[in-house]
């Protein structure tokens, strides 16, 4: 009886996926045998399957396949994040583009994955890409030859402009120009800031470009007026966090004789006590230390009416609520007092931003080097940048397949999903 149940189940299983199955063939055929208008792209094509090498592939194109990952507005902006991507991905042999198209609002810098004509490769791997966050979305497109040319050529141009020697200097750049450029650099660390790209607990939050053009107005102004080297002091708020106003440290406690106005008192030991020392803002600056800044600074003679308004330190301290470009002026003063009291070593100067100077960190100056290298070189070639826009390059007339889009037009058409 038992058996018989199981054949008449199985029976009537097989009835129903056959159902489904001819249901499925009279849709498909009803399709492609239908007369009616059918749009597609000339290069794309139904994909495939094929072994090769004894892997089963999905080919999708006779042509070049490539997925459109990030636009920019900016083309220093745009460039660095090429760069952030083609470094995290040279390993994996990912060959990313970086392009220049004009559209009618303006260029519209865009980023590229080329694909390998399979989608059993290519969507896994825009998947695992966007699961580093490293790119925000994806779009797989499809090329001619003569599109993959230009594009592949254009991206050249971006690469040889990265590396052209620079006559002008840092400290001599026009200051639009490098409030401009500043900017983008500021909004790039904080976007990619490993809390920021592994969504870490606490997660900070990245800059805005309103608030990326705030400190990059603040950061110069107050470099100037310390006369601080302004690649160093760049480094110095990369190293700390990016440039965002978190808290940190915030476990850290010191033992003071009395305590003061403002101070959170944790513990009391006889004429002692216990009070919170934590980091506070973009600059990573200790509430103490905070004091000692202050200090500085009721002691200083410069004319800080020099300084925007909201950049001079109010003369009564309320370290309960100092404002991120006041804490700007406070790293500033502490750096050209480091500076000073080291006659000029940077090294020694910077290693005590972090370790006092008692005790400079020379590994905390060392990586700080590295980052005001790297800060000099896109800063210093964000002209070139600009004078060798690929976007010149380009062939506006109505037969070439880079002529003007709308700027939120992908640069082809899609491939078939």
């Amino acid at each position: 009886m038992g058996s018989l149940r199981k054949m008449r189940r199985v029976f009537a299983n097989l009835v129903f996926f056959a159902g489904i199955a001819a249901f499925v063939f009279a849709a498909l055929a009803s399709y492609y045998f239908w007369p009616q208008e059918l749009i597609a792209h000339p290069y794309a094509c139904i994909p495939h399957p094929e072994f090769v090498h004894g892997r089963l592939t999905l080919p999708y194109t006779d042509k070049y396949a490539a997925s459109q990952v990030a636009s920019y507005d900016d083309e220093l902006e745009a460039f660095l994040y090429f760069q952030l991507l083609r470094g995290r991905t040279a390993a994996d042999g990912v060959h990313v583009l970086l392009t220049a198209v004009p559209t009618k609002t303006g260029p519209s810098y865009r980023i590229f994955v080329v694909g390998q004509d399979d989608l059993l490769t290519d969507i896994p791997r825009l998947g695992r890409l966007e699961g580093r966050r490293l790119i925000p979305r994806s779009e797989i497109t499809v090329w001619s030859e003569n599109e993959f040319s230009h594009y592949e050529y254009q991206s050249h141009i971006f690469e040889v402009a990265d590396k052209i020697p620079v006559a002008q200097k840092l400290e001599s750049l026009d200051p639009s120009q490098l409030q401009s450029a500043l900017a983008d650099f500021l909004l790039f660390k904080s976007q990619t800031d490993v809390r920021v790209l592994e969504d870490m607990d606490p997660k900070p939050r990245p800059l805005t470009r309103t608030q990326a053009e705030e400190s990059s107005t603040d950061i110069i102004s107050v470099a100037r007026f310390y006369d601080l080297p302004l690649d160093y002091f760049l480094g110095v708020g990369a190293m700390e966090n990016d440039y965002m106003d978190v808290n940190g440290d915030l476990t850290h406690t010191v033992w003071k004789n009395r305590p003061q106005s403002g101070d959170i008192v944790l513990r009391r030991r006889r004429k002692r006590v216990l009070v919170s020392d934590y980091s506070v803002g973009a600059w990573q600056i200790t509430r103490e230390t905070i004091r000692a800044a202050h200090a500085l600074y009721l002691r200083d003679k410069r004319d800080y009416s020099q300084l925007p308004e909201r950049l001079r330190p109010p003369r009564q301290l309320d370290l309960n609520s100092v404002s991120g470009p006041v804490l700007t002026t406070y790293a500033g003063l502490l750096l050209r007092a480091n500076l000073d009291y080291f006659h000029g070593d940077v090294q020694k100067a910077i290693g005590a931003y972090n370790g006092g100077t008692r005790t400079p960190n020379p590994n905390y100056a060392l990586a700080v080097t590295r980052i005001a290298e790297y800060a000099r070189r896109v800063l210093e070639h964000a002209p070139v940048l600009k004078a060798e826009d690929p976007v010149k390059l380009v062939t506006t007339s109505s037969g070439s397949p880079w002529a003007l889009q709308p700027a939120n037009a992908p640069s082809s058409s899609s491939a078939p999903k």
